[in-house]
């Protein structure tokens, strides 16, 4: 098999967001960590621009040349939040480029297997038609799209485990059966969506499945919600694409949360994803960078997140115990997955 992809562009390093949590000093805090470690087996890829009908499935056209004229005007605040630069656009659309990138790889016969799209700004935040947390355009919600739209994918898992609730990501796949959603995030917490009741609309009612939990969330109840909760629901909806909105803000370190995760739990949930794709049939697996703010935190989550992701074959399985929040919420998500209520 072909090796494992990291998509990146310079273009991520012309955001400029001045004194800001999200700031470029980000990336190259990761690649250095990436290159001591003779960037884990991966082979660096520059991503493209994203091309404008795979961003206008996720984005309206209006949407998209809104931002475009902001950041051509010199740039500027969209909300207390969310700030950008001359230069931001393009940034936008590479990282945008890379999700998209990264699915046609991933959907491809002979592809790779899995992927890491490594671009800022990030994107999960990002409604379709509202820049908000830190978001222009939905990264992750462009590759599922692609991979549905275009290469005939029938449906397509998309985990969260940034410590903010991917409220973007939801909000494009609300109401479509074809995304399963799942969304571990510390509540309450900006931006305030993602209740545990909010399961999706319509055809997509049980297809959005939030975790919310407790400030002081570690390692063992993240890990326990994706074994118990998360992946016997995707073993039932069986995805052939499996993608990861990989933040590293739930990390213990980080300045802008209260979880308590380590990089330890970040390997943890990206092996339980692995051996999925494993048991589904070698369905690929691909990751777009989220949040993450504490820089050395960040670079060694990542590294231990590549680590497990590029790894020849996944990591064999562990005694996981069923945690009390893993239980709750799997009894609460058993009325429309009867699996979780198995045994």
């Amino acid at each position: 098999m072909p090796a494992p992809l990291y998509f990146h562009h310079p273009s991520s390093l012309e955001h400029d967001t001045g004194a800001h949590p999200e700031r470029a000093a980000r990336i190259p805090a990761i690649e250095r960590e990436l290159e001591s470690r003779g960037w884990l087996g991966f082979e660096r890829v520059l991503a493209p621009e994203v091309e404008r009908p795979a961003l206008e499935a996720v984005h309206p056209a209006r949407y998209v040349l809104g931002i475009s004229e902001l950041c051509a005007s010199g740039g500027g605040a969209i909300d207390l939040d969310t700030v950008v630069s001359e230069g931001s656009y393009a940034a936008a659309l590479h990282a945008a480029g890379g999700a998209m990138a990264m699915a046609d790889a991933l959907m491809a016969p002979d592809g790779p297997g899995a992927a890491f799209s490594a671009l800022r700004p990030p994107g999960h935040h990002a409604e379709p038609a509202r820049a908000m947390g830190f978001c222009l355009f939905n990264n992750v919600a462009v590759a599922a799209r692609r991979a549905l739209d275009v290469h005939g994918c029938g449906r397509v898992l998309v985990l969260d485990w940034d410590v903010h609730h991917g409220n973007g990501t939801q909000a494009a796949f609300a109401e479509d059966p074809a995304v399963l959603f799942c969304s571990i995030h510390q509540w309450p917490l900006y931006p305030g969506t993602g209740a545990a009741t909010d399961v999706g609309r319509g055809a997509g009612e049980g297809t959005t499945i939030n975790l919310p939990v407790p400030a002081g969330t570690d390692d063992e109840a993240y890990v326990s919600l994706v074994e118990h909760v998360v992946v016997p629901v995707a073993r039932e909806f069986a995805p052939e694409l499996v993608l990861v909105s990989a933040g590293y803000d739930s990390h213990r370190d980080d300045p802008l949360a209260s979880c308590r995760v380590t990089e330890a739990g970040f390997a943890a949930m990206t092996g339980s994803m692995r051996r999925l794709c494993a048991e589904l049939g070698d369905v690929s697996l691909g990751m777009t960078l989220e949040g993450g703010y504490e820089l050395g935190a960040l670079a060694r989550s990542t590294a231990a997140t590549l680590e497990v992701l590029g790894a020849e074959q996944p990591p064999p399985p562990r005694d996981v115990p069923v945690h009390p929040l893993a239980a709750e919420a799997a009894a609460r998500a058993a009325r429309h997955w009867p699996v979780l209520s198995a045994g």
